[in-house]
């Protein structure tokens, strides 16, 4: 006989887990393990549920590198026993999180998905109900006893991305989050459509899981505007203790040519601040040289981020940064895909 997948599910809080006091009209997180009470389809899923939940569940803005290490934590208590995992999070700082997750786990076989809800799940028109189920549905699928999604996904609206791809597009939308510089990994309509070719492959086989919990949180984010004065961009690259700035330039990774303004730039790279060069667009690649306007920082060597999003190129300085790379390989390190968060 066949053995049904066990999927754990891991809830940090979010609307997902919300229902409405309709006396009050106000939210509360209401007791997890009523999940399956509030779900009964998810007795039909050929799979063995079971859960662990946050001791203080929180709303997503409150998340930070402790709780990334929390649920780094439960998956590595829980790896053994299980054969994928599905964390239901809030979605404002979902793809920060799957982002992060991905770097933390190393070596990852199984499928880790993310997801979660715009309206809580006891509302009539919730998108709560597909979300979850398809999660899990994804999180069991197995070809030759093994799981199919090998990764950390984010899944949201009938669209499975790959975790580290994503940014959130639109609060009011059920169509939460996009992924535009990498494709959807699998499509759920009247069958579940898995685009195999999209899929991580894992590279290092045989080896087993390696969680890295310390994430270093030394990274700041500047986003250029037309106007902005020495002044400020002096006060975020001298912040004190700072390793890493994410800088988000116009374009194709382009920037003002003010003598000022590079002065300041190649000054703080010199002291040893790594500066990653993203682009602002949701969509689109850096591509440092193409322009005048970027030839000035290709020349001093800021880090390419090429198609990376904000929230990975994030998450991936905190990580390398928790893991002690030196200076001198950080621009190396950081411009190779580790996760299949950049080409």
């Amino acid at each position: 006989m066949k053995k049904k997948p066990n999927i754990l599910l891991v809830y940090t809080g979010g609307t997902i887990g919300m229902v409405k006091d309709y006396e009050t009209g106000a939210l509360r997180a209401f007791n997890f393990d009523e999940l399956i009470k509030n779900i009964p389809e998810l007795n039909q899923l050929d799979c063995t549920l079971s859960g662990v939940s946050f001791k203080n569940p929180i709303d997503s803005s409150n998340m930070n590198p402790s709780y990334w290490s929390l649920i780094a934590s439960i998956i590595e208590e829980h790896y053994a026993g299980h054969d994928g995992f599905v964390v239901l999070h809030g979605s404002d700082t979902m793809s920060y999180s799957a982002s992060a997750l991905s770097f933390m786990l190393e070596n990852l076989d199984k499928p880790v998905i993310f997801t979660g809800s715009q309206l809580p799940i006891g509302d009539l028109r919730t998108d709560a109900k597909e979300n979850l189920i398809t999660s899990i549905e994804i999180a069991s699928l197995q070809e030759n006893g093994k799981p199919v999604v090998q990764e950390v996904g984010l899944y949201f609206e009938y669209k499975l991305y790959r975790g580290n791809r994503t940014t959130k597009i639109n609060a009011e939308h059920f169509e939460a989050f996009a992924s535009l510089n990498y494709p959807p990994l699998v499509e759920s309509g009247v069958h579940l459509k898995v685009h195999h070719n999209y899929l991580l492959k894992k590279q290092a086989k045989n080896k087993s899981l390696l969680v890295h919990k310390q994430m270093d949180d030394r990274v700041a984010i500047l986003k250029l505007f037309p106007g902005i004065n020495r002044e400020v961009l002096k006060a975020v690259l001298n912040i004190p203790q700072l390793k890493a700035l994410v800088l988000e330039t116009y374009g194709a990774g382009n920037a003002p040519m003010d003598g000022w303004f590079l002065q300041e730039l190649k000054s703080a790279v010199k002291k040893g601040l790594h500066i990653i060069n993203v682009t602002q667009c949701s969509g689109g690649s850096v591509f440092m040289g193409h322009y005048e306007t970027s030839e000035k920082l290709k020349e001093m060597q800021l880090v390419n981020g090429k198609d990376i999003t904000t929230e990975a190129a994030v998450t991936k300085a905190m990580y390398l940064l928790g893991t002690g790379v030196p200076d001198t390989l950080f621009k190396t390190i950081f411009e190779t895909p580790l996760r299949g968060e950049m080409v």
